[in-house]
């Protein structure tokens, strides 16, 4: 079996663990955060032990395509995030809004 068998690569920006939904980049991000194989599997267990070895292997061995792929991965994110905080809120947005940003309310005799 090839490093590569267990990868979907569907699009350039999106590479995912075969047979799940989760991305190289969920694996990744918590090896880099100092996270163990094995505290990885306790985050996703239905990964096994195998596929989170072929992850940060695949990372090892690709490492400046990898962080690259991270990197684009955070800028669409933040971009993403960004045209959200332009758009107007809801009326029901505003209203949660304004909610929070009351002081505490008096409480309703029981």
């Amino acid at each position: 079996m090839q490093l590569e068998d267990y990868f979907d690569f569907t699009e350039p920006d999106v590479i995912r663990i075969k047979g799940h939904r989760l991305g190289l980049e969920d694996v990744i991000e918590l090896y880099q955060a100092g996270y163990s194989a094995e505290q990885i599997s306790l985050e996703f267990p239905g990964l096994s032990l195998e596929q989170i070895h072929a992850a940060i292997t695949y990372y090892w061995h690709n490492q400046a395509d990898v962080d690259a792929y991270l990197n684009r991965l955070n800028k669409m994110a933040q971009e993403s995030i960004r045209l959200q905080q332009k758009q107007p809120l809801s009326p029901v947005a505003q209203r949660i809004r304004a909610l929070q940003n009351k002081p505490d309310l008096p409480q309703p005799a029981l």
